[in-house]
Parts: structure tokens; sequence; C-alpha cells
């Protein structure tokens, strides 16, 4: 996709003396550029670059367009979002809107349909850099093959390498059609040092062979850093910049786009100082990673966060830790026989922690959301069937939720009698059946 920036400045040739000068005027207005960074049958994901060519700082933007009929906006990041009807107004987050002469800031959405922005506007002037609103041009037809993984990343169960006769990950994602998994944990391995399971390093092992067997089957992964049992990096790191290094060793391993902080023990949820550490360790790793996605996950209460889940949300934006999913895990919270309405109820109980913290609308907190589930039977008996995971699928899709997890792939199989067991779900099921509807998300 050609990128619709076009440079102000025209060149002045001026003449003093006997000496030739040439002045090159500055540009005169911000321009913004969009690129397709991936597309398939029934949408795309964009990115749209916003350079300030003025020879001067600005401390705020915003980008306007159209999108045609047919075509509509989905979920976004790195910017917030108002509509009215088919157009669309993107203005800076609180981190970056102040750009020096030269600097650039991106954001990103996805869009059901095939059409592209038009009448693009940034800072109410063409976003090629002046005159009329530049149309970008026609798109080659989009392919017919599945989407790619960057348009994949919302729906990510858990896989769990080494425990529960784990599954190749190839066969499930040849079976079901997902193509991420988030993958299971990254603890201490000494103090400050990540591994996987607090005891193989980072390549190298059962991880470092699951992970390429992802990717050359066309999917990626996001790390769990954390999860309830074992030794955390939260605790043991020092300071946030500490604990930043920590997470982007993690990054750097891999080259990833996504990490994701399970903060669900005590050691790490209930205690006041390693919440504001991590917090703050996610900004670091926001500032030295554009575009990397950052997801919390923390345990929830049938009615919405606890204390303890609504203080993190809210020091998430004291701090301005720019966390882009917080998801909450609505299981094992003696929720009786009717989870479906318990994960919602659970759901719209962080959506308005949410819009309380932030000062969101309900459509951007429901974009900054995850469910993480528990398929089959939980640890306290509680029952999420196909037919419920499916209604709470469908639920999180309708208010376009940013992510959708179960735990795990391990457990996708069946084996009725009702044991919880590491390899199977508790009930009688098909085999990968909950990792299937997860791929519909």
């Amino acid at each position: 996709m050609k990128a619709l920036r076009v440079l102000g400045g025209a060149g002045v040739l001026a003449v003093v003396g006997a000496t030739t000068v040439i002045l090159a005027t500055p540009a005169s207005a911000e321009t913004a550029t969009f690129v397709r960074t991936s597309s398939w049958e029934t949408g795309y994901e964009a990115k749209i670059t916003v350079t300030n060519n003025t020879s001067s700082t600005i401390t705020a933007w915003n980008v306007q367009f159209d999108l045609p009929s047919g075509s509509t906006m989905g979920t976004y990041w790195d910017a917030l979002l108002t509509s009215s009807g088919q157009h669309h107004t993107f203005t800076n987050r609180s981190w970056n809107g102040t750009l020096s002469p030269g600097a650039t800031a991106s954001f990103g959405f996805i869009v059901t349909g095939t059409g592209n922005p038009a009448n693009c506007r940034v800072n109410g002037q063409s976003c090629a850099g002046g005159g009329n609103p530049t149309t970008p041009p026609p798109s080659t037809p989009p392919p017919t093959t599945p989407p790619p993984v960057t348009g994949a990343m919302r729906a990510a169960p858990y896989l769990y390498p080494g425990w529960g006769d784990p599954p190749a990950p190839g066969t499930v994602m040849s079976a079901t059609g997902i193509r991420w998994f988030t993958m299971a944990f990254i603890l201490s391995a000494g103090g400050c040092s990540p591994g996987w399971d607090g005891n193989a390093p980072l390549t190298g092992g059962v991880h470092a062979s699951t992970i390429s067997a992802i990717r050359a089957a066309g999917g990626d992964i996001i790390p769990s850093i954390g999860g309830w049992s074992g030794n955390k990096l939260g605790p043991n790191c020092s300071t946030p910049q500490a604990l930043a290094g920590a997470y982007q060793q993690v990054i750097n391993a891999f080259g990833l786009k996504a990490i994701d902080v399970d903060i669900e023990n005590t050691d790490e949820f209930e205690n006041e100082a390693v919440q504001d550490r991590i917090l703050n360790a996610l900004k670091i790793v926001k500032q030295n990673n554009p575009g990397i996605k950052t997801i919390i996950t923390f345990g929830t209460s049938t009615s919405g966060p606890s204390w303890w889940g609504t203080r993190l949300i809210n020091r998430a934006a004291a701090l301005q830790s720019n966390i882009d999913v917080f998801t909450i895990m609505p299981f094992d919270f003696g929720g009786g026989a009717n989870m479906y309405q318990n994960t919602v109820n659970a759901s719209e109980g962080l959506k308005n922690a949410l819009k309380t913290a932030f000062g969101w609308s309900d459509a951007t907190a429901y974009a900054h959301m995850g469910i993480s589930g528990m398929n089959g039977l939980s640890d306290q008996q509680e029952l999420t069937s196909p037919a419920t995971w499916t209604q709470i699928r469908d639920w999180a899709k309708a208010r376009g939720l940013a992510r959708l997890a179960f735990w795990s792939v391990n457990r996708d199989r069946p084996c009725p009698g009702g044991g919880v067991v590491s390899n199977c779900s508790g009930i009688s099921q098909a085999n990968w059946e909950y990792t299937r509807i997860t791929a519909g998300f």
C-alpha cells in the first residue's frame, strides 16, 4: 500500500552578492501516512504515522478521516477514538502527543471491510501536507488466505510446553485455525533473571522449540510472565528499571509483539509495592519498544475486580503505564452454575472500573479489556461448556474486546468423569473444541 505523505517545503534560491545560498523553507504542516500492515478476506489492519514537519514542537495532534459505506472501525491502539457515523477522529494519548520537529507518532486500528480512509486531515490540514485532503489509492484485492498473525493476536489461548501432555502446536493450528498462543510461564530463574518455568533458559529447550514450531506454521506467541505458582520476577527485581530489563530480555530473545504479565499470585497481586513496580516497568517497556502490546491478567470476583484489582487499574492510570489490555480470569471464584452471566457481570465490572479510572467511554473501555476463561471444569468444579464458551466469545466479539484466552490448550480434550487434570477438560467434548471456538474471535 502506498503511503500518503507528501513532504512540504519548496526550495528558494537567493543571490546575495557573489554568494549563492539555498534556503529551504520549513514545512508548514504536519503530515500523516496511512499503510495497511496486513489484509485478509474480510478486513485489514492499518497504521497511521503522524510526522511533525513544522519547525516547532507540537503538543497535541488529531487525525480525522471517513470510512466508506460497508467498512466499519474495529479495535484500535496508541490513540483515542471518537466516531460519528463513518467519520472517525483519532487523538493522541497522554504519552505520544508532544512531537519535536521531525518526530513521529503512530497508531493502529482494524477495519472490517475493504474500504480505505478518505478525506484524511491531520490537525485540520490535509494529511498530505497541504491542499485538498488526499484519498489513498486503491489497494490490491485482499488475499483469500487466513488472516495473518497480526490480525489474530486477540485470540490466544494458553499453551504450556512440558506439562499435561502438550499437543503439537501445528496439529492444533491446522485443526482449528488458531494462530496465536499465550505461552506459560516466565518466572525468576534466580533473582531478576527470567527463565521458562524458572529453571530453563529463554532460548533452547522445549519452550523455544515450541515457539519455532508455531512460527513455522504461520503463528506467533505471547509469553505469560508470572502465573500462580513459582518464584516471580516482580518481587525479585528490586526496581522498575531492573524489572523492565528482565522483560526486555524476553522481548529480545524472541522479537515479541506483545507480553502478558499474569499478576494473580498474592506475592505480586496483593502487594502495593510490587504492583507499582510492575506498572512502572511496563511503562518503561512501552517507551523502549514502540508498538509492543502490554497485557496484564488478574483474577476477579463475579461482580468485577476486587479491591486489589481496582487498585491495580487506578494505579495504572495514575502512573500512565499505558497498558493496552486488562484481562480478567472469570473462574475459580465460586461463581455457581451460570458461568456465562457471571463472566458478563465480571466483565461489566471491569469496564466500569476502567471508565472510572481513565474517563473512557464504554467502547474505549471494552477495547482495552480481555477475558481469560477456563475450559470445561474449573478447580472449583464450575462448568464452562463449549456452548457457554461460544456465548462468551460472541458477547466479547460484539463489544470489541481486545483479547480472548483460556486455560488451556493442553486441557482442550475430553475426559468425562468430572476430574480436573492437566491434559483434559473434565467433560465430554471434541478435541480442540474450545480452541476452535476461540479462533472465531
